[in-house]
């Protein structure tokens, strides 16, 4: 995709790209390969306003109450302040709270020359745990890491692939945090998926410092931000989220 024509990051797009949503407008699941459990709730605000979803497994009448809250919050003006109605969402709910900032890609980014694409699934047997060969399957691609002494150190690849954009999960191994690896993995990702026609995308939540450090080198521009109550599908699994 030229960049030029790359299709902006919005609210819309973030939650169009992390879930699946019915033809009624409900969440079903998180938009990966083994569809986990969406939250109860999802609010995402930018600069035009706000974008919303209920699961399916909410009552109808709740979720009609729900839906007219959300439709009472307004644009997005400082990312950390939770949304107007937070606390009617909490008692209508219950359930834990994520929240975050989303940010978008500048278009100019490093090309780092030690990060490859990788397909080999014995390469993340030295520093990562059992599952963690499931990034290689189709639905996580494109996958990169930077590879030393035959074994992957750090590894970006897509938690959530969408029509338009693909969103990155990152990790890198215990040993090798603090060197700078996870902006380089993280820059060749996003080039690979500007190269496959989408739109690269990267949230986390308010309290990830590291994940929000590697932005930061990135020059990544806050654009949005999540807020939802319920399981957050995929937390803890072996292909998390930035």
């Amino acid at each position: 995709m030229p960049a030029s024509r790359e299709a902006a990051a919005t609210a819309a797009l973030q939650l169009e790209t992390l879930y699946r949503i019915n033809r009624h407008g409900r969440l079903v699941s998180t938009l990966e390969p083994d569809n986990p459990p969406a939250p109860a709730f999802v609010l995402i605000r930018d600069a035009r306003g706000a974008v919303w979803a209920v699961s399916q497994e909410v009552s109808p009448t709740v979720a009609a109450t729900l839906d007219a809250w959300a439709a009472d919050e307004g644009r997005l003006i400082h990312p950390e302040d939770p949304p107007v109605h937070a606390a009617q969402y909490l008692a209508a709910l219950g359930g834990p709270v994520e929240a975050g900032p989303a940010f978008r890609f500048p278009m100019e980014l490093p090309q780092p020359s030690d990060v490859v694409r990788l397909h080999d699934r014995a390469l993340l047997a030295t520093h990562f745990g059992g599952g963690w060969e499931e990034v290689l399957d189709e639905g996580r691609q494109p996958v990169m890491a930077v590879v030393r002494d035959n074994a992957a150190v750090s590894v970006c690849f897509s938690a959530r692939w969408g029509d338009q954009a693909a969103e990155a999960g990152v990790e890198t191994a215990a040993a090798a945090r603090g060197s700078g690896l996870a902006p380089r993995v993280v820059a060749a990702w996003a080039a690979a998926v500007r190269e496959a026609g989408r739109v690269p995308l990267y949230s986390t939540s308010w309290s990830n410092t590291a994940s929000r450090r590697v932005a930061a080198k990135l020059g990544l521009i806050v654009y949005a931000a999540d807020w939802s109550i319920g399981a957050k599908g995929g937390a803890g699994d072996p292909a998390p989220k930035s």
